[in-house]
């Protein structure tokens, strides 16, 4: 495939970089929006070969349309930031203004369409407007929806995935609304969204047009997840089924969300991608991008290192024995 001038934005974000990476790597021409220029991402990915970052803001429709111009594709991920869904809509009309052969949209579910008992998503629900509008101008595109990022886990006081360290550094406790038998959907998101979104780039419009595709690449349980997470970590991993507990200042957009999930995902079981994706939804992404790295892989691999990087030092001490990691009965508390 021939090389391309592609354009991001939010391009310091985990899906956005995940891609600038790999369309870099095959000599692709990449223009990248950008917030600021502050931070060790945005200096990794401006010393790619290709690679152009300008700072600017996506309100300001001259500094948009000089964005897309002489672009042959686009991977557009829209942040709540703002107003989403204004900017999804006028990211789309100037795609198709500079005539923008494929254009990939982030998009998400919105629950209530599906069920009346099951509420939206808001954040998720501004992403699914924004899809409809970019199917109604007309653009050639794909919507890509994707998984739960294992990148999400965190030992912070993080709401939803905090992987809570316990007091004697030998184990972890993560809690959260999911039935332990729901299957969610995951991923990597820096180092498995790039690779699939290229593929879906090389087979063109022609095979995608229009259509939405789930990036997963592992379909667990919140069981089989700490199952995973003990033996990448090699600490005792226990899931609790229970409220999501916030206790840091969060945006009230986000905490909306937080609650539509906790009601919706967590007490009614919704799937998470919605009826019509979830089934096989690793299907299609593992047959655009066989090289995923799996969860446990990240537990074993880039989660410590996140970690130190936070000051923590419980990876430093002996791991537990692989075979005492994970008992033949699995714990589970439920505090619901």
């Amino acid at each position: 495939m021939a090389a391309k001038n592609v354009v991001t934005i939010n391009s310091l974000g985990r899906q956005s970089a995940s891609f600038i990476r790999v369309a870099s790597a095959v000599g692709w021409t990449v223009r990248g929006h950008i917030h600021t220029d502050d931070g060790i991402v945005a200096r990794e990915l401006k010393a790619l070969p290709g690679v152009t970052l300008i700072k600017g803001a996506l309100e300001d429709k001259n500094y948009v349309a000089d964005l897309f111009k002489d672009a042959h594709v686009a991977f557009i991920n829209t942040t709540h930031w703002g107003d989403e869904v204004a900017l999804g809509r006028a990211l789309a009309d100037a795609a198709k203004r500079a005539g923008v052969q494929h254009y990939i949209y982030s998009s998400m579910p919105d629950h209530s369409i599906y069920n009346q008992g099951w509420k939206e998503l808001p954040l998720w629900a501004h992403k699914f407007t924004i899809e409809n509008y970019i199917r109604q101008i007309g653009l050639p595109a794909t919507f890509v929806y994707c998984g739960i990022y294992h990148n999400n886990f965190t030992s912070l006081n993080f709401p939803l995935f905090r992987m809570e360290l316990q007091p004697d550094e030998e184990s972890f406790v993560w809690q959260a609304p999911f039935h332990p038998d729901h299957l969610l959907p995951w991923l990597d998101s820096e180092h498995d969204i790039g690779p699939a979104i290229l593929q879906i780039f090389k087979q063109g419009p022609r095979k995608f047009n229009g259509a939405r595709i789930p990036l997963a690449y592992q379909h667990l349980t919140p069981k089989q997840v700490c199952r995973a997470f003990a033996r990448g970590v090699g600490r005792p991993v226990r899931y609790v089924r229970g409220p999501i507990s916030i206790e840091v200042s969060i945006p009230i957009g986000y905490r909306e969300h937080l609650q539509a999930l906790e009601e919706t995902l967590g007490k009614k079981g919704a799937p998470y991608f919605g009826p019509e994706l979830e089934p096989d939804c690793t299907k299609l992404a593992l047959q655009l991008w066989e090289g995923y790295r799996d969860l446990e892989e990240y537990a074993r691999e880039v989660f410590p290192t996140e970690e130190a990087a936070n000051g923590l030092t419980w990876m430093d001490e002996p791991k537990t024995p692989a075979s005492e990691v994970v008992p033949d009965i699995f714990q589970f508390q439920s505090s619901c």
